[in-house]
């Protein structure tokens, strides 16, 4: 596998980053070639001022991490990022709507996300932990249906986060119509291949540098 980094959004979603953390995780991304970083839309301006001639993208999440704020709400936060800096909208579904099977809500409330940033790439984030299979395919065509670019397994604040069972499912369904991305509990190079090969496009996580020495030390020690 070849340059794990550029599968790798830069994550740092905990509730008490600091601008200071934000700094840093760009500074990461820049000097391992990150895709993305991950970001709290409050940050993003920070981001830009950091990455401004950096090829890393800027992702920032929205409704995060409940998908529970009005649709109104969740428009206007994000054409706020995208007129902040965000290429890139992490979007947090209304998880009750998905759980009550009120997919027509789910679906319109995408459409009208993307309608209002048409310019930048939208993430989808379904919360697979709290869907049965049969959900979890239903949101994947809402997802489609709506014209997102991206599927996204989890927040990584839910009970669990991604599975390479469910990327596996998210592939079947999708059929490499548009990207997934897990995320979630992704500590280790180990995980990220397994993820990779179970479908995945994009992967979220915290520890990027870690599984990126990871891969680094493991070629270096096959050219001995």
């Amino acid at each position: 596998m070849t340059d794990i980094a550029r599968f790798i959004d830069h994550t740092l979603l905990r509730p008490d980053a600091t601008e200071k953390d934000v700094i840093k995780l760009c500074d990461e991304a820049g000097t391992y070639n990150f895709h993305a970083v991950c970001i709290h839309p409050s940050f993003v301006s920070t981001a830009r001022e950091v990455l401004y001639q950096s090829h890393t993208k800027i992702a920032a999440v929205i409704g995060f991490p409940l998908g529970m704020t009005l649709t109104r709400v969740k428009i206007y936060e994000a054409m706020e990022a995208v007129t902040k800096g965000a290429g890139e909208l992490d979007i947090v579904i209304n998880i009750s709507n998905a759980i009550s099977d009120n997919w027509s809500s789910v679906q319109d409330e995408i459409a009208d996300i993307i309608t209002a940033t048409p310019d930048v790439l939208h993430k989808i984030i379904i919360e697979t932990c709290y869907l049965s299979e049969g959900r979890k395919k239903k949101a994947c065509t809402a997802v489609m249906n709506a014209g997102a670019e991206f599927i996204k397994t989890s927040t990584g604040f839910g009970p669990s986060g991604a599975q390479a069972r469910d990327v596996e499912l998210i592939h079947s369904v999708t059929e490499g119509k548009i990207g997934i991305k897990a995320a979630g509990g992704i500590k280790t190079l180990a995980d990220t291949r397994a993820f990779i090969h179970a479908g995945a496009t994009r992967i979220g996580t915290s520890s990027g540098i870690d599984i990126v020495g990871e891969e680094q030390k493991r070629k270096s020690e096959k050219e001995q």
